[in-house]
């Protein structure tokens, strides 16, 4: 599996963040072809001090491969050109392949 996780830095509206987010922008992501799974949170909390970041999202894909032809598809590209309309403090984008553990 590989992973693709966004990290929001605090937007000058949170509220108007919290609204694009989930009825514009979170309906373009789940176009994306290969998508497996998604999730995201706006309680992003620190384990020490003030957490740096507003929100996170997670998405899931089978391989690399998967992803960045995902992210290339016209589904992929309009959800990437579409965070400037919410996410006033940037974002941090990375990716990498999970490994799994055993308890």
């Amino acid at each position: 599996m590989h992973k693709l996780v966004v990290l929001y830095p605090q937007p000058a509206d949170p509220d108007h963040f919290r609204d694009y987010y989930v009825t514009t922008h979170l309906p373009l992501v789940m176009r994306m072809p290969g998508l497996l799974a998604w999730r995201y949170s706006f309680d992003v909390a620190a384990t020490q001090g003030q957490t740096p970041y507003f929100a996170i999202f997670e998405a899931e894909f089978a391989d690399a491969e998967a992803m960045t032809a995902a992210r290339a598809s016209p589904q992929g590209r309009q959800a990437a050109a579409d965070v400037a309309n919410y996410a006033t403090g940037g974002a941090i984008v990375i990716h990498y392949p999970v490994q799994d553990g055993i308890a």
